[in-house]
């Protein structure tokens, strides 16, 4: 496998959704070429006979991708009216035929109804802004957050008035957020006509990407097709991974959201930016001026967020815990490398108090898994792998006499198949370890053939939501096997492999198979249930397999033959039921429940905002009260100060067991627990 090739398959989190991509004037109808009806045949036909799915291109298959590409285009309902959808709606039984035999004219035709409809939206709002209107911020009008199931308008003259209660609330929101009066209007108009700029930059490539990322992502939500310049970004965005700020993007209708960091990287380091966290503006240096990316097309705003080793980018953020788009939050980052040093496992003690006696328990935090394949690839003997990593780590903490060792996987989003696989190996006998099913239903086993263990001691795993892919494989096969305790959240889901092929003009990253559990589970979708279940934050309908279009299903393969090491089920009971009694009064377990408790109260209030300023601010009030009511119940509990401004909690210094230690902590009291058991 290519270094390159793996980087591919490595990016278990990056999506390519071109939802605003902007293109040539409508009197300029943009065509395909000879290459680019050449390249839908291509990937038509890898879609049927290359997919891990069984893949139709039938009428149901053309309905589902023509819905997906109107999806795309126009996800809140704001541009095409109900005559533009009746015209084409014969491409929900001819889209799959269209590609099949490249025939895309019509395809293209929507896509030039689409860019008329854009650009005369956006003109209007210039042609208002032009007006100087003075806001009226005093009337009982409210307008709907999301217009995804809305119905189509009829007319022009309702879109003018749903775009006018649009302009007026990124006034207000503006207005809100301490922008002066004279500056929301200037402001306001840069931004839609930088916009109508990038609409006018677009070529006839640009179209076919959207039309190929609506077919190939009604098949799967990790299917998609890369033109030759896109193959080039991508590789770009992949690189900005490792030295950039340290993010995978995507697409979230007009928002571009974080859906990970790359552990080690500038932004985990700094801690200030976190997954589902949408970014509003980009700022270069600690000075430059902001400029506001909502609606821009997402290379756009990796091209922003880009930049020199060293230097610094501002970004201005909606928090993933915000209920309000109004509480934004600018950060700032020094763009760096990331060096796989960065990114390696590490080790702690903690030391807990057990009948009077000092106890203590190791912990391996394990990022990412890695591999120095350049090093491996050339024969090096001593390479850098996460194996061997951990295996150090185990020594050193064995030395330490430790009664048992927490390995730690939060935000761990994968990586090398083959680390995941040596590293179950550290911890067991001898044993299969994962089974591969490939599109032909063939299934191929993968084991750890060594004999010994490294460790054979109390054995615990702590996942999150952001545990994915690899992890899912080490943290499945250690429950599976009985061999330790999986604590924590659910985790991410996803349960299938990628590989990259070049197609005639263009690549196709395109799902070949599928990963199994040793007794036949997927861990796809459903990912890896913990044992020990702690509270999370984290709203599965935004991050998560689950979260994500035509994910494939959860299902089952046979079972292959295994031993168990042990059975942490009959002690699950007695497990809970202490943990129940250890959080129960403490602060940051409490804060977790309560606040997630409150997110989910909320999201499932706010469907609608007020364009009454007055009312606007004493609902965006009443909100971050109970927010910050909850922090601050959280900070007398622990003796920290208390702050003002629920915003500020994300620059205040916290105290020795934070969140995320506190989790860790626990995690350890239940081990030690478990340690316990095990003896008696």
């Amino acid at each position: 496998m290519t270094p390159r090739a793996v980087a591919h398959y490595m990016a278990i989190a990056l999506l390519w959704l071109a939802v605003a991509i902007p293109s040539m004037a409508a009197s300029q109808a943009l065509t395909p070429d000879e290459d680019q009806r050449q390249a839908a045949r291509d990937v038509s036909e890898a879609l049927r006979y290359g997919h891990y799915d069984d893949v139709t291109l039938d009428q149901a298959w053309s309905e589902k991708a023509f819905e997906r590409l109107l999806t795309l285009l126009d996800p809140q309902h704001v541009y095409l009216l109900q005559r533009d959808i009746d015209r084409f709606s014969g491409l929900a039984q001819s889209f799959g035929d269209d590609i099949d035999s490249g025939d895309l004219d019509e395809l293209y035709a929507l896509y030039n109804l689409f860019q008329t409809r854009l650009e005369a939206r956006l003109d209007y709002i210039i042609k208002t802004l032009d007006d100087k209107p003075a806001f009226d911020f005093s009337t009982t009008e409210r307008m709907a957050i999301d217009r995804e199931d809305s119905d189509w308008a009829h007319d022009t003259e309702s879109l003018d008035h749903l775009w006018d209660k649009r302009l007026k609330n990124s006034a207000l929101t503006m207005s809100l957020s301490k922008t002066a009066d004279d500056d929301i209007v200037k402001q306001l108009k840069s931004r839609y006509t930088n916009q109508l700029k990038r609409v006018q930059q677009t070529n006839s490539e640009d179209v076919l990407s959207v039309i190929m990322s609506a077919a190939t992502g009604s098949v799967d939500p990790h299917t998609e097709y890369l033109s030759p310049s896109q193959g080039e970004s991508f590789d770009i965005q992949m690189k900005l991974s490792l030295e950039g700020i340290g993010a995978l993007l995507q697409n979230e209708g007009e928002y571009v959201k974080v859906a990970s960091l790359v552990p080690g990287g500038p932004a985990d380091k700094a801690g200030d930016l976190k997954p589902a966290d949408r970014i509003v503006a980009v700022g270069q240096g600690k000075t430059g001026d902001m400029t506001n990316v909502i609606g821009m097309r997402l290379d756009d705003v990796v091209d922003l967020i880009r930049g020199a080793k060293g230097s610094t980018v501002r970004l201005e953020i909606i928090p993933a815990k915000a209920v309000d788009v109004t509480q934004t939050h600018v950060i700032e980052i020094k763009r760096d490398t990331v060096k796989l040093e960065d990114q390696a496992a590490q080790s702690q003690v903690i030391t807990l108090e057990r009948d009077g006696q000092p106890v203590k328990i190791g912990v391996i935090k394990v990022p990412a898994f890695y591999v120095d394949f350049e090093a491996w690839q050339a024969g090096k003997k001593d390479y850098r792998s996460t194996t061997r990593d951990v295996h150090k780590l185990i020594d050193k903490l064995k030395a330490q006499n430790v009664q048992g060792i927490v390995l730690d996987l939060r935000n761990d989003g994968g990586g090398a198949l083959q680390e995941a696989n040596s590293m179950i190996g550290l911890f067991i006998d001898r044993g299969p370890t994962v089974q591969v099913r490939d599109a032909r239903g063939r299934i191929s086993l993968y084991g750890d053939t060594d004999r010994g263990v490294a460790y054979s001691g109390p054995l615990a795993v702590l996942v999150n939501r952001l545990s994915a892919s690899a992890s899912e494989i080490f943290a499945g096969a250690i429950q599976d096997y009985g061999r330790g305790l999986i604590i924590g959240t659910q985790t991410f889901g996803k349960g299938t492999v990628q590989t990259l092929s070049d197609l005639s003009h263009g690549e196709l990253k395109m799902t070949r198979a599928k990963f199994y559990r040793i007794t036949g589970k997927s861990t796809q979708l459903k990912g890896v249930m913990p044992d020990i279940s702690f509270p999370s934050l984290v709203d599965k309908s935004d991050i998560g397999e689950s979260a994500l279009d035509n994910a494939l299903p959860w299902d089952t393969v046979r079972s292959v033959n295994y031993r168990r090491y042990g059975d942490p089920g009959q002690y699950l009971t007695a497990l809970e039921k202490a943990h129940q009694e250890r959080v129960s009064t403490n602060p940051n377990f409490r804060y977790l429940e309560q606040e997630a408790k409150l997110a989910t109260k909320l999201r499932e209030q706010t469907n609608s905002v007020s364009l009454n300023k007055e009312q606007r601010q004493k609902e965006m009030n009443a909100r971050e009260a109970e927010q910050l009511s909850l922090e601050n119940q959280r900070r007398r509990a622990l003796g920290l100060e208390e702050i003002a401004d629920w915003t500020d909690s994300r620059d205040q210094e916290e105290d020795d067991t934070p969140i995320d230690q506190a989790e860790l902590n626990e995690s350890a009291a239940i081990l030690l627990d478990y340690s316990t058991m095990l003896k008696h």
